[in-house]
């Protein structure tokens, strides 16, 4: 009778490692919250992937901020709040808010600021009443004179997806993974 001895103690060395990184996932959720913010980040700095609704001619102006004494916005301050800027970074807080969390089971990325929502699904903002901040009165470009108060009907506000994974973000995922799992196994 012929004996064949295999010796299987890699195979079973290379199983060990590969339950034990299937067991404890937390490097590996780590990298993924990171790649999901990377691609969140990508949105801002791309203004959508695919490209975001512009904004209304108003919403430009609105950002421009104080009118001169003729009702017009400044050439400066338009230069410096209007020219190049980026669509929902008026200020920078949404993008900045950006934050991840992982654990053994998960990879999450998100923010907490209040008007997110309606930023990334779109919807329609309620009626409300605007009146000054700091001055008497209001005024505004194309308007007729200043006046103590508006009653704004409310405004669409298109979808503008900030929190979605792109197609070269998941494949970016799964290598990761597969390099995970591989550099588990010793391959």
């Amino acid at each position: 009778m012929i004996d064949i001895k295999v010796d299987n103690s890699g195979v079973l060395a290379a199983l060990q490692r590969l339950e034990k990184a299937v067991t404890h996932r937390v490097p590996l959720m780590q990298a993924i919250a990171g790649i999901m913010a990377g691609a969140v980040e990508e949105n801002f700095a791309r203004e959508g992937r695919p490209a975001w609704q512009g904004l209304k001619p108003a919403s430009w102006m609105s950002r421009a901020g104080a009118l001169t004494k003729r009702g017009q916005v400044s050439a400066a301050r338009f230069e410096k709040k209007v020219r190049g800027g980026k669509i929902l970074q008026a200020s920078g807080r949404l993008a900045s808010s950006i934050t991840q969390v992982s654990s053994n089971d998960n990879a999450v990325v998100g923010t907490n600021v209040k008007y997110a929502a309606i930023q990334q699904f779109g919807g329609q903002t309620k009626a409300h009443e605007i009146r000054p901040r700091n001055k008497r009165a209001l005024a505004w470009a194309g308007g007729r004179h200043p006046v103590r108060k508006v009653n704004h009907p409310g405004s669409k506000i298109p979808a503008r997806p900030f929190l979605v994974l792109g197609d070269e973000d998941m494949r970016e995922i799964e290598a990761t993974v597969e390099d995970y799992l591989r550099a588990a196994t010793g391959g």
